[in-house]
């Protein structure tokens, strides 16, 4: 009796079992009941956590990777370039004196908690970000800084009727439009920044294709489909996960295991197998990015232009690519990318000269060098895989001049704060560009408008200042690239930068993934990806 009771419940034990590994399903989307190989769920592994899912409070790409799919911005960029194509607004219009821009905005669309997204709402998200700060939002200082500021270009935004916005300047600025399609001005719902307050980093409420479900920090970040999106059949996929997988090697498992389905930080060795492995494939991402190690130009000795420009003498950057990279790199001589209009193939680049290096040491007042602290980046990105062993080599070119480089590194969030701060002697950091326009790396990376906000070299220049507003009030492009070249040819001499290399980042995922286009930008929306 006792043994046949005991069979029943084992039984019932089973079924039970059985039943609810049925609902639950898996995380890999593999039996979730799509309609395309019967997989609706794509995960995707990156070597780090987003800092905040609002994207306005921050500057880093792990972020944007996930808010471009929840946020829309008035423009978008097309599918590989950054050529203006409608967004939240379907026409645009410029006075011929570059000082109105009047946007028709798309109806009928919804914010992801049911509130209606118009011209209000437009107004207000920009009357939040141009009264904040280089703290609150640092990324607004594009806009020539904050209403608080006298550079700040926008005079004023006039709501017409509920789907057309006018912005009125105070003097022209010609990549307003562009700047208007950057990710980091993703429009969010006012009721819920009202409701969640600084909690809203914490609980996004955009238009995008794809609403927040929940945040599990340094694990993952779930995404499902927005049922209401405006633009029907889209999405594809009914969830989207980011997974945090710091290793590279660990992540490439995960990929081959079928754990994820996607993985940015491919090491450059690792490619060939990559290719050989007929369940995977590579995806190219186009190269506009910098990889740097940036000095904080108010801490001593790094106050002395000649100490700047001999530690660029030190830094053998081929070796770096070749180390690192595995020939998909090339030496960075420019803050500028080569593939944008502006870029100044004349500056002639710092060798690596360990014996210039000393004499200019020398003449700085430094003859036997001097100690410092190397911070080295705890992620891999697109334009720097691995900072840690980057380090090392900087460390030990450095070593040979007499400069002892103590090496430190904090978690990314902590990391990116302390630099925005100044508090690093020397620090490894890169930029992706988010518009293509010159402005956004020159301006936006070493003008004193942006100090506290992406200029985290503390560098600060008259002359610099006045040739980069100079170009951006002028809606002549063959003068601003005049304009840029003198910039990169100052930028030279000063050498708030060792300016080291301009990647072509790769990633690799499932064979099975059908329509994912990778952006120059370091991010996409992923509405029409699926399985095939």
């Amino acid at each position: 009796m006792k043994k046949k009771s005991w069979l029943i419940c084992l039984g019932m034990i089973l079924s039970v079992s059985a039943f609810l590994m049925g609902c639950s399903g898996n995380e890999s989307g593999k039996n979730d009941g799509g309609t395309n190989g019967g997989k609706d769920t794509l995960i995707i592994g990156r070597g780090g956590d987003s800092t905040s899912l609002d994207p306005i409070t921050t500057t880093e790409g792990e972020a944007f990777k996930v808010t471009i799919n929840m946020f829309e911005t008035l423009l978008n960029y097309g599918e590989q370039d950054t050529t203006l194509k409608e967004g939240l607004a379907v026409k645009w219009d410029a006075s011929d004196d570059g000082l109105t821009y009047t946007l028709e905005l798309r109806k009928g669309v919804k914010f992801h908690d049911g509130t209606d997204f118009n011209a209000e709402a437009v107004k207000y998200n920009f009357e939040r970000w141009m009264n904040g700060d280089e703290e609150k939002f640092p990324y607004y200082g594009m806009f020539g800084g904050y209403k608080k500021d006298e550079g700040h270009v926008i005079k004023d935004i006039k709501v017409l009727d509920d789907h057309k916005i006018q912005f009125i300047l105070k003097r022209p600025q010609a990549p307003f439009l562009k700047n208007l399609a950057m990710t980091s001005f993703g429009i969010a719902s006012p009721a819920a920044i009202e409701k969640y307050g600084e909690k809203f980093r914490e609980h996004p409420v955009g238009t995008g294709p794809y609403k927040f479900v929940e945040w599990k920090p340094n694990d993952r970040i779930v995404l499902e489909k927005n049922e209401d999106y405006w633009d029907q059949g889209k999405p594809k996929l009914q969830k989207i996960i980011f997974r945090a997988i710091p290793e590279n090697s660990a992540r490439l498992n995960a990929l081959k295991t079928g754990e994820i389905d996607l993985m940015d930080g491919v090491n450059p060795s690792d490619i060939e197998s990559i290719k050989a492995d007929a369940n995977l494939k590579i995806f190219e991402r186009p190269s506009m990015n910098v990889g740097y190690l940036g000095m904080t130009t108010t801490r001593k000795p790094f106050d002395n232009k000649l100490v700047r420009q001999a530690l660029n003498h030190a830094v053998d950057k081929q070796a770096i690519i070749d180390s690192f990279y595995g020939g998909l790199a090339e030496s960075a001589k420019n803050p500028l990318p080569p593939s944008l209009e502006g870029y100044n193939d004349q500056v002639k680049e710092y060798p690596y000269d360990l014996k210039k290096a000393k004499e200019l040491l020398k003449e700085a007042g430094y003859p036997d060098g001097f100690k410092m602290k190397l911070w080295a980046m705890p992620v891999p990105r697109p334009y720097m895989p691995d900072g840690m062993k980057i380090a090392e080599v900087i460390q030990s070119s450095f070593e040979k001049i007499g400069v002892k480089a103590e090496i430190v590194t904090y978690d990314w969030a902590t990391y990116l704060d302390k630099v925005s701060k100044g508090e690093a002697d020397a620090f490894l950091m890169g930029w992706t560009g988010d518009n293509g326009d010159p402005d956004n790396f020159i301006y936006t990376l070493l003008d004193k408008d942006n100090i506290g906000g992406n200029n985290y070299t503390y560098f600060s220049n008259d002359e610099l200042h006045d040739i980069l507003i100079e170009a951006q009030s002028d809606p002549d492009q063959k003068k601003r690239n005049k304009l840029y070249q003198d910039a990169q040819e100052l930028l030279h001499e000063e050498s708030p930068w060792v300016p080291l290399v301009h990647s072509t980042p790769i990633l690799a995922g499932s064979k099975d993934i059908d329509g994912y286009v990778p952006h120059p930008t370091g991010s996409e929306v992923l509405s029409g990806v699926e399985f095939k």
